[in-house]
């Protein structure tokens, strides 16, 4: 059973008490952090694609397994997925931030990552049905883009993504998008799905994608992050999002409240400090477990509950 703690702002989370539950000292080979890492359940076990900085400073994946999905993580000896610049040049500064879909249709996992190109990050694709050997679908969203995840499903025949491009000059603002492709290489109709606020709130200016969507009776859950900027530097706090179960194009719920903090010292303080970034959580029964990067450091966990989180979400629903 996950020991737990309550977070005290709202009680939607409980962070497990053996967090952080990975971090470089656990690799199998020398690196300099490990965090930002996608999940999803195969076999009966919960595998994450975690991000690995190395000590150049350049990010590849590599896949831990664990049967309970909390201890005993069996780590892959080497890197899972490497950047491959000779044949992938937007990758020659690393690959980043992945997010995993199931695609039932194709009965393959589709993972999303960004690829740190000479041109800035971009949205690049590729899938595997073992996480040991991958089928890159290369670039499929320009620069600069990224924190971007599929939907498991099609609408009207068309895959759907939604992803972050960078900002917006003229506004220094950067809005959650969304886009459409009948072939996941071609990308269009985007449209402005969760939009950054302004002023004071805590997601004003810089908001992004962080884990892929669920279904729910609601509507499609998603996380999103904010990013405010204080004298004290920016700090990155997550909330949540909602969007219709037919059209994924029309935001129904954004909370008006964060919904989790960095708050443990191992949050607060390291390579970025102040940030909780999950890439990824799996459902089961009502449980939700959230894997999320804590100061660009380590990997945490934290659980909620699936029906306690949406019937918070209508009390605190704020769409403007």
């Amino acid at each position: 059973m996950l020991n737990r703690v309550e977070d005290e702002s709202n009680n939607l989370f409980k962070r497990c008490k053996d967090n952080p539950i990975i971090t470089a000292e656990d690799l199998p080979y020398k690196a300099n952090t490990v965090f930002n890492a996608a999940v999803t359940i195969i076999g009966g076990e919960t595998l994450l694609l975690m991000r690995v900085e190395d000590r150049r400073g350049i990010s590849h994946l590599t896949a831990a397994r664990s049967k309970d999905g909390i201890t005993d993580w069996r780590i892959d000896k080497k890197p899972t997925l490497l950047p491959d610049p000779e044949n992938h040049p937007e990758e020659i500064w690393g690959i980043e931030d992945p997010r995993i879909t199931y695609l039932e249709e194709q009965k393959l996992w589709a993972v999303a990552y960004t690829a740190f190109s000479e041109e800035g990050p971009l949205v690049a694709l590729a899938t595997t049905t073992d996480f040991k050997d991958f089928k890159r679908l290369g670039p499929i969203l320009p620069p600069d883009d990224k924190d971007a995840a599929l939907f498991p499903v099609r609408f009207n025949d068309r895959w759907v993504i939604i992803h972050r491009p960078a900002p917006i000059p003229t506004e220094n603002e950067a809005h959650i998008m969304i886009s459409c492709s009948s072939d996941m290489k071609s990308w269009s109709d985007r449209k402005v799905l969760v939009p950054a606020r302004r002023g004071a709130w805590w997601d004003a200016r810089k908001v992004g994608l962080n884990t892929p969507p669920i279904k729910t009776d609601e509507g499609w859950l998603f996380i999103y992050h904010g990013v405010k900027h204080t004298a004290g530097g920016a700090i990155y706090r997550l909330g949540l999002a909602l969007v219709d179960l037919e059209d994924p194009t029309k935001l129904i719920g954004r909370s008006d409240e964060w919904v989790f903090r960095p708050r443990e010292l191992y949050a607060m303080i390291g390579d970025v400090d102040k940030v909780v970034f999950p890439c990824g959580w799996t459902l089961a029964g009502d449980e939700l477990r959230m894997y999320y990067g804590a100061a660009d450091s380590c990997i945490a966990l934290a659980t909620a509950s699936l029906s306690e989180m949406l019937a918070w979400l209508k009390e605190h629903n704020q769409l403007d």
